[in-house]
């Protein structure tokens, strides 16, 4: 089984880019990570550097999907995010969103902190999500919003949770694997992304999509009318489960 994995990530309208996304391979599965670092937080793109890299290197060390695994990796980003901000007596607050799929023997698991997202694909169809951590969220949860009005809410950027808040981190990670099959595909992508191209339009691209550089590339196409002169950043990776292929792309 194949992963082909495409990235893309621009600073839109912005001076410099926050967000940032990667990923590694094992020899049985992989780690991706997508991390937004808080606009209006200076240090953000340190935070969300310093994030991924962390969780990258802490699953390579031992990649699994048991119970432990993603608290730890998400434990290890957050500490070390707080030791920036001790360390170096610094104004700035290192603090970051933070989306991650893990893969491995063709199974997956995933959790996250914040608005960064994950969708989840079979056959085009979105399958689950994540739940923002956000304001909003709650709204939503309570009745007094749909799904659909997070997008352009006045207040869709206030948090609940974020790497590098000094407070108990609360990761939402799901409970059980998930068995892979060839017609399965998943999209991590911040806020700067999700908020211009919808569901409806994800599942439409990826139908229509034979490659997931092709369904980034789709999606970017909706996106860029949309947004004003100085949008946010936005990342997005895309990842299709396949017999075989190449293993990356990136745009």
């Amino acid at each position: 089984m194949k992963m082909i994995t495409a990235l893309l990530s621009n600073q839109g309208g912005r001076k410099n880019n926050e967000d940032f996304a990667d990923y590694c391979l094992t020899e049985t599965g992989g780690c991706w990570v997508v991390a937004d670092g808080l606009g209006g937080h200076k240090g953000g793109e340190t935070a969300s550097k310093t994030a991924a890299h962390t969780i990258l290197s802490t699953f390579k060390k031992n990649p699994s999907l048991s119970n432990e695994s993603l608290p730890n990796c998400i434990n290890e980003a957050h500490h070390n995010l707080l030791k920036l901000q001790q360390n170096q007596h610094s104004p700035f607050s290192f603090r970051t969103t933070i989306t991650i799929l893990t893969i491995e023997n063709e199974k997956a698991r995933w959790g996250h902190i914040g608005d960064s997202r994950l969708y989840h694909f079979k056959n085009s169809i979105i399958q689950s999500q994540t739940k923002d951590h956000s304001l909003c969220q709650t709204l939503v949860n309570i009745g007094e919003i749909n799904q659909e009005e997070i997008r352009f809410h006045e207040d869709r950027s206030r948090l609940l949770q974020a790497l590098g808040m000094e407070k108990q981190l609360k990761p939402s990670i799901i409970t059980d694997s998930v068995s892979l099959h060839n017609d399965d595909a998943f999209l991590l992508c911040t806020d700067g992304f999700w908020e211009y191209v919808t569901e409806k339009e994800m599942e439409h691209t990826l139908l229509k999509a034979k490659t997931p550089q092709q369904w980034l590339t789709f999606m970017q196409d909706i996106l860029l009318p949309r947004v004003s002169k100085k949008h946010d950043n936005y990342t997005a990776i895309a990842i299709f489960i396949a017999e075989r292929g190449e293993e990356h792309v990136g745009i």
